[in-house]
């Protein structure tokens, strides 16, 4: 799976943020920001923070994108 933070950098353009910001607003580690920053997992509980500091839900902030390709077998 691949993570994207872009809605949450957008989101924070949006209300005049800047990351240190949210950061410090949010209660989370300067390694966190860093993780979101490189598009790297963070754990649920970090997520849920930004999201509640930032009056928003998860989807506002990360998308998970499955890296899997499904592929139909068309042999009868």
């Amino acid at each position: 799976m691949t993570y994207s933070y872009n809605k949450l950098w957008k989101l924070l353009i949006d209300k005049h943020m800047t990351r240190t910001q949210m950061r410090k607003a949010a209660g989370i580690s300067t390694n966190i920001l860093a993780k979101m920053g490189k598009d790297e997992v963070v754990a649920m509980d970090s997520l849920a923070k930004v999201a509640t500091a930032l009056h928003c839900g998860l989807d506002d902030i990360v998308e998970i994108h499955s890296k899997r390709k499904d592929k139909c077998n068309h042999d009868v």
